[in-house]
């Protein structure tokens, strides 16, 4: 036998297990019938010696501990069914039963721990996809995972809508899980946030259910993932307002096939770390069960008794390859393989349970048959399950509950104006209190909204409220507990409103400038919008965020004139609205508030104190449905569909068009999501020629799909082209003159009415 081949049977030693599960059941070829499952409760296992027999079972340079033989016995279990379903999955991706796979493996010691120092039900959890030990340990069942592998209906994690490993429980208050490395930590540090803040305004404390003065936030990351900013944006919040939250770091020494030296500055993030204040950081050998709960236990003190965050650094293995998907022997050597199979935490335990006197072999052995048997029951009766029904699929795109669109949100024929007329920056500040006064769970916050962070000055100054004043005088209504700033960071702002929302607070959140929401666009794209679809209506997180927006500001320039909709309004399970006028802003407002999506509500930046679109107070109980779209002007020949800065372009140039006897009839959305198809068939089936304006550039923009869509279902209707008029495919200028040639303007509306009419 050469050197090689001597090699590669010690690192298969780290892969029997997996290669018992493949190789231990002959390939099946058709579903068995289903057979009932229930995870036994712990037993006195035949083999294991009286408790007087049991020695002290920590690790002899390690000291003591006082863990029962009951327990010891329990904690190899989970681990080695953790390691078993693994394994299970493995096989049954071999036999194309199952679609993907992502392996715990090599690291089930320190996630049991972790298990058992948190409390299942009443601390919360964001777990990542390597957390199965985690999930087992607070009483996720082996079905429960198997039905993930599966795809099944009854799934609970995502009801067949999420890879497998993705795990979300709501019994257990296991947040529903993502793809993306690090979008979980904001919304951990929001979730705790919601226990700190509930805990600060009386009216909630008083209100709420669910929330405990010692509860614990967990969450785990992969040392990869301590690479994205949204790791470092976390711990800055969580040291700051010493939010009860334990991160814990699962440091395997890759990300996929990235070592940790490449990823981190020195290859020890918690080194890294050490100048965050108030943050408890342990180290731990986290292929060790013992050790690994004695470290668990005490950053979860640490956190329950309100010192602040606790961050545990575990080192532990990869046994297995990244996924299915990936081949680690493509880049790691033999011996490094080899050196990790050495250290396999479920083999080591083991034969230290056996070596201490806690179990014999045979008693060992009765463990793993039992699971075995457990896990191929579990997978028989997940293999046996339904699937998803079709026609489910678009369930959950948004609330099945609260439907902004209906006639319960609709008080537009009941208005009543009182009051002076006020900007559209007054009706939304108007809006906010009094939405604030009606609802305690609402928060605000952003960068700049408070009047002044410095509270002590609050008498002395005037106060900030926003760059445009738009959050003024929030933070002395209702106080720094309920309106208050955040750092210079997007995501962090997204983020937290998430973790917030789906503990049933009302996050408003603001994004200074449109420009700048880049950073959060993986919490609103792959978060935000999803979280009600991928976990099949059990998680929810309805924010509503503000974002000024748009151009003709006259030195704007490039960073401070964006208007790309488009790239949300494509996105599934947001809501977005765009109001041209102060009365419009203050319904709209109202009822993003009181739904039960998340909105993103865009407000013009040059609308904000336009005289025109003023109007007086239309009292608390305004609202507009969202879908519902306004005719600003009637007309006969000629339709322009619109919204935003474009509505009055547009209303001045139909006038124009008045005086050469061309009827202009302007139409605007307000609501881009949805929008008002009937309002914009019936305009079109009665003049048969549309124009389309918005401040969008023209390829690719907003109005492309209200044009196809009339070209579409409306062609013969229409006796002229569907004609757009837009922003020039390029960026906008800081000089007037360039900017005035790049933005639509009232001209370009005019010359378009004048060329289809005479089409």
């Amino acid at each position: 036998m050469n050197t090689d081949t001597k090699v590669l049977k010690l690192v298969r030693k780290s892969e029997a297990s997996a290669a018992e599960a493949l190789t231990e059941q002959p390939q099946e070829t058709a579903a068995p019938k289903p057979v009932p499952v229930e995870r036994p409760k712990p037993v006195q296992v035949p083999g294991a010696k009286p408790m007087h027999m049991v020695k002290d079972t920590a690790a002899k340079s390690k000291g003591e501990h006082d863990l029962d033989r009951k327990t010891l016995l329990e904690m190899y279990r989970t681990m080695y069914l953790s390691r078993r379903l693994d394994d299970k999955e493995i096989q049954l991706k071999g036999q194309n039963r199952i679609y993907f796979q992502i392996s715990g493996a090599g690291h089930e010691a320190v996630l049991v721990a972790a298990g058992m120092a948190l409390k299942p039900g009443y601390d919360w959890f964001y777990p990542y996809y390597r957390d199965r030990a985690l999930c087992l340990q607070l009483g996720m069942t082996p079905l429960e995972q198997l039905l993930a592998g599966v795809g099944a209906e009854d799934d609970p994690n995502s009801h067949g809508r999420q890879m497998p490993s993705h795990w979300g429980h709501k019994k257990l208050n296991i947040v529903s899980q993502s793809s993306p490395t690090g979008t979980q930590l904001l919304q951990a540090v929001g979730s705790a946030e919601s226990s700190y803040r509930i805990n600060l305004i009386k009216e909630l404390k008083e209100r709420f259910e669910g929330f405990h003065d010692d509860e614990v936030t967990y969450v785990s990351l992969g040392d990869g993932t301590s690479s994205e900013g949204e790791f470092w944006e976390s711990l800055n919040t969580a040291c700051n307002l010493k939010l009860p939250v334990v991160f814990l770091v699962e440091d395997n020494g890759y990300a996929i096939s990235v070592p940790v030296e490449v990823q981190t500055a020195g290859g020890d993030v918690s080194k890294l770390v050490e100048g965050f204040p108030s943050l408890y950081i342990q180290r731990c050998d986290g292929t060790d069960p013992i050790e690994s709960l004695e470290v668990m236990r005490k950053a979860v003190r640490y956190c329950r008794d309100r010192k602040g965050p606790s961050l545990v650094h575990a080192k532990v293995i990869r046994p297995y390859s990244h996924s299915l998907s990936d081949d680690e022997r493509l880049y790691r050597s033999d011996e490094e393989r080899a050196t990790d199979a050495e250290q396999d935490p479920v083999k080591r335990f083991g034969a230290r349970l056996i070596d201490e006197g806690v179990i014999d072999q045979n008693g060992l052995q009765r463990i793993k048959d039992d699971i075995d048997r457990e896990v191929a029951a579990a997978a028989d009766e997940a293999i046996a399950s339904s699937q998803p029904p079709v026609e489910s699929v678009t369930k959950f795109v948004f609330s099945p509950d609260v439907d902004p669109t209906s006639k319960a949100f609709d008080t537009e024929d009941q208005l009543e104006l009182t009051g002076s007329p006020g900007t559209m920056v007054d009706l939304i500040n108007r809006c906010l209190h009094t939405e604030m006064e009606r609802d305690p769970r609402i928060i605000v916050f952003g960068e700049d909204v408070a009047d002044c962070s410095r509270e002590q000055y609050l008498e002395t100054v005037k106060g900030k409220g926003g760059v445009f004043k738009v959050t003024a005088n929030l933070q002395r209504k209702f106080g720094s507990e309920r309106v208050f700033n955040s750092p210079l960071a997007e995501a962090n702002i997204v983020g937290r409103a998430i973790g917030m929302a789906t503990r049933g607070l009302k996050p408003v959140v603001e994004i200074q400038f449109f420009d700048y929401i880049w950073p959060a666009m993986h919490q609103i794209r792959n978060e935000l919008a999803l979280m009600r679809w991928r976990s099949g209506n059990e998680w929810k997180a309805p924010v509503v965020i503000r974002v000024p927006v748009g151009g003709y500001l006259k030195g704007g320039a490039v960073y401070h004139s964006q208007s790309g909709v488009s790239t949300f309004t494509q996105i599934p399970g947001l809501r977005v609205i765009y109001p041209s006028n102060a009365l419009d802003a203050n319904g709209l407002l109202r009822t993003a508030i009181r739904c039960d999506d998340p909105v993103m509500f865009l407000e013009h930046k040059h609308l904000y104190r336009q005289a025109y679109n003023k109007s007086q107070y239309p009292g608390p109980e305004f609202m507009i449905p969202f879908g519902k779209a306004k005719r600003v002007r009637e007309g006969e020949d000629i339709s322009i569909i619109t919204y935003g800065a474009l509505v009055q372009r547009s209303l001045v140039a139909a006038k124009q068009a008045e005086r050469d006897g061309i009827s202009v009839e302007v139409i605007d959305l307000r609501s881009l999501v949805p929008y008002d198809w009937n309002a914009i068939a019936e305009s079109v089936k009665k003049t048969n020629r549309v124009i389309v304006a918005h401040e969008d550039s023209l390829s690719f923009g907003y109005g492309a799909e209200i044009a196809a869509r009339i070209s579409s279902d409306l062609f013969e209707h229409l006796d002229a082209p569907v004609r757009r008029v837009c922003a020039m495919d390029t960026f906008v200028a800081y000089a007037p003159v360039l900017e005035d040639a790049i933005l639509p303007q009232i001209g370009d509306v005019a010359k378009a009415i004048a060329e289809v009419n005479d089409y």
